[in-house]
């Protein structure tokens, strides 16, 4: 499999907002999540980040995140693989 890189803006609820959802990705899914902004607040969080794995791996890690309820907005630049 041939891995793949997508930028996304993840927006976290305020339960999710002390979590360690990135970690998550990385040790449950192999994918890393390359941070390039984020704001993050008692209440509320995003994160804009390159999120790299292999396609399969990063579908499921995406599922995963909107199962939690963490809104998945895809940026511009497309999908590399």
């Amino acid at each position: 499999m041939t891995p793949t890189s997508v930028r996304a803006r993840l927006t976290f609820p305020e339960v999710l907002v002390g979590e360690p959802v990135i970690s998550r990705l990385a040790l449950d899914y192999g994918v890393t999540a390359n941070i390039r902004r984020a704001n993050v607040e008692e209440h509320a969080g995003w994160i804009v980040c390159e999120l790299a794995g292999e396609r399969e791996r990063l579908d499921e890690a995406v599922e995963w995140l909107e199962g939690h309820g963490i809104k998945v907005d895809w940026l511009g630049g497309g999908v590399e693989s």
